[in-house]
Order: structure tokens, then sequence, then C-alpha cells
């Protein structure tokens, strides 16, 4: 068998020039698949950035009921549940979670100045990782820290608009929240320019209530997941969580969400996406191979005295189908390596071009599965369309190849 391989790889160096243009197929097939799976995770991750950060498809939320409704009344529940930091702790514990927040929100009135006057706000009680989790940025100072949380310090970080509203305060400075004086650390930069609600942003547990104001809703757990495939794993084990932990009627007091329809229908579409596009460019590869199985078809009419004579020698007939196989994965082998080559330069070029016509920061991304996927693709086009070639020549008779002229 080994005999039969150098043979045929020697019988590749004797016609290049046949040799070259039975792989230009194969090289034009790959770097078209490599170029467009390529584009295809790209676009994924430029998907899934932008999905991060404007959508809350990564987020399962675990809220507490607070009641139920009895003949349109709605009765408020005796004992429902409260959240602590340690059940944030655990649930950051569950597998695929990327962080978890704890939020609680209420009204408010908040002053800058004794003679400013008092506006309107919402308070947003959170935890450290709030505003790089939701990628805020920060025009000033710095958000709330670990051990302001844990050492529930009144130290506030003003929304945009509400430091534009208040004249951008020194940090330091104190603003009152509903009677209360917290002491600025932060401002964040505006979300947007038609934004022009009022937030502070506090440690949670130090919201202080507003007089004659009705009771606030219990803090709520936010479970951000690392990637969309890990929110349906991540809303299983809050659930599992919520039943050992208030029994087998735990819908009654505590509910877990998760925007399970979207979330489907983003992975649909990128599942489809990527088929498609593998699907078409896999016919670029087909016509490769067809090209591959031309040619040796060809070698086989022209080199039939030379199979007739080594078959005269003793080979048989799997030594000769080992020798054209090996031709033919050969050529698809060397074909993948350049088309792999060839499809990343077109990727890459592509991806300029996107860049500058729509300003998107989108670049190809070479996988491991990519390559693996077009490495085996070649390979399977080699041995599949060589293989009729080989068992043509390994059935000629040895008689009929040596007078064959």
């Amino acid at each position: 068998m080994h005999t039969s391989i150098v043979i045929g790889l020697q019988a590749l160096r004797v016609n290049p020039l046949r040799t070259l243009l039975s792989a230009l197929g194969v090289i034009m097939g790959v770097g078209a698949l490599v170029s467009v799976l390529a584009m295809g995770d790209g676009v994924e991750r430029f998907t899934r950035d932008q999905m991060e950060r404007t959508t809350d498809l990564l987020a399962v939320s675990v809220q507490p009921v607070t009641g139920r409704r009895v003949d349109g009344v709605f009765l408020p529940r005796p004992d429902t549940v409260r959240f602590t930091i340690a059940d944030v702790e655990t649930a950051s514990r569950w597998s695929g979670v990327a962080g978890v927040d704890m939020m609680d929100v209420a009204a408010g009135l908040a002053q800058h100045g004794a003679s400013g006057k008092a506006r309107d706000v919402r308070l947003m009680g959170t935890m450290a990782g709030f505003a790089a989790a939701r990628q805020f940025g920060l025009a000033r100072g710095a958000y709330l820290s670990a051990e302001d949380v844990q050492g529930g310090r009144r130290v506030v970080v003003l929304g945009g608009a509400l430091d534009a509203a208040f004249g951008h305060p020194a940090l330091g400075d104190s603003v009152v929240l509903n009677g209360a004086a917290f002491a600025v650390i932060g401002a964040l930069v505006p979300q947007d320019t038609a934004d022009v609600s009022l937030v502070a942003y506090v440690p949670i547990g130090t919201i202080p209530a507003l007089a004659g104001a009705p009771p606030r809703n219990p803090a709520s757990l936010l479970v951000r997941a690392r990637v969309i495939e890990d929110v349906a794993g991540i809303k299983r084990s809050a659930e599992r969580w919520l039943q050992g932990r208030l029994g087998a009627a735990w819908k009654e007091r505590a509910e877990v969400r998760a925007n399970d329809e979207r979330r489907q229908q983003m992975q649909q579409a990128m599942a489809v996406f990527k088929l498609l596009m593998a699907a078409i460019t896999g016919v670029s590869l087909l016509v490769g191979g067809v090209g591959i199985m031309n040619v040796l078809l060809a070698s086989v009419a022209e080199r039939t005295r030379e199979i007739g004579v080594r078959k005269a020698l003793g080979a048989r007939n799997r030594d000769i189908r080992t020798q054209f196989l090996a031709e033919s994965v050969a050529i698809t082998s060397a074909g993948a390596a350049f088309g792999t080559a060839l499809g990343y330069g077109v990727a890459e070029f592509a991806a300029w071009v996107m860049r500058v016509q729509t300003k998107a920061p989108v670049h190809p991304a070479i996988t491991p599965v990519t390559i693996l996927f077009a490495v085996c693709a070649s390979v399977s086009v080699g041995i599949g369309f060589g293989l009729y070639p080989a068992l043509r020549a390994a059935r000629l008779s040895p008689i009929d190849a040596i007078r064959h002229e």
C-alpha cells in the first residue's frame, strides 16, 4: 500500500499543469466555503455583541410574587419572598452564568444644594457590577463598589440626565434622596439624547422610603447568561433552586421569566443562515470534485498500459485503487490548504468593505470547527469523486491493458 501511495504522488509531479487545473476547482470551492463560514461566524459574533448590549435575550429574571387576584381584588401575600445578597452568590455559581444583579426600584425626590429644586427621580438599588454588565459609560468618578454594597454606604451615582439637571455636581457633593443625604461618587454618560429620565443609582438596600409612598415591591434577581445557548439551562437551574427553597408550590411565590420566544427565533435564524451559506458554497466544492473525477478518468485512459504492467508484476486490485485514491486525496488536500488561505483573504476583504460601507465592526472569525469542516469536506470530495476512477482502473484486465494503444 505504501508503494501505491508513493507511485500515485509521483504521478502528480509528472503532470504538474494537469494537477494544478484539477486542484483549482477544489481551491475555489474550499475558498468559498471558508470565506462564507468565516464571515458567518464574524456576523454571528457581531450580532451576539449587539444582542447583549441592546436586548434582554441573555437575561433570566427571578421575581417574587407579591400577591394574587381574587374576584378582581388584589390581595398581597404575607409571605412574600425576600432575596438577599447570599442568594446572588448562590445564583452566580449556576452553570453558564456571566453575572447576577439584584435590583430594587423606587420612586423618589432628589435635591442638590440647599436652595435647589426637588426633582422626581427613579431610585435604582443595584449591585456593584450593574453598570459594567449593561456597558454603561462613566462620565466621571466610579460606579458602586462591592464595599459600598456590602457596607450599605450612602453613596450615589447620577444618571446622565440627572447629572445634567443638577449642573454636574462635583464628586463628594451631597445629594438628598427622599430626605437622606448621599455623597456623589460618579456620573454616567447619557444613554440616548432622547432619554431624559432622571435616575439615581445607590447600593441595594439603602433606598430611603418616601413619606406617604406605597410600599415598594421586593427586589428581584437578574441572571445574565454568557451566551444565548446557556439561557435555557439557567432558567432550569433557577426553577430547581426555587423548588428546593420554597417547595413544590414555588410557582405561587416566585416566577422565572426569560424571553424564550425571541431567543428561539434568534437561534433559529442563526442556524438557518449558516446552513444556507454552507449549502450554497458546497455546490462549488462539488464542482471541484467533478473536475477531479474527469482528470483522473483521463489519467486512467492515458496510463492503461502502465496499470497493466503493474498488475502483471503482481499488483493487486486494491493497490491500484489505493494509487488513484492517493492522487485524488493529495489533490484535494493541497486544494484545501490553498483554499483555506484564499477564503480567509476573501473574508477579510469582504469584512473591510462592510466596515467601510456600514461602519459596523464586523471581522471574520476562523474557528477550529471551520478548518476541520473544510478539511473533512475536501477529503470526502477527494475520496468520493476519486473512487469511481480508482475502481475503473482496478478492474482493468492486465492482458487487455498491456495491449492498449
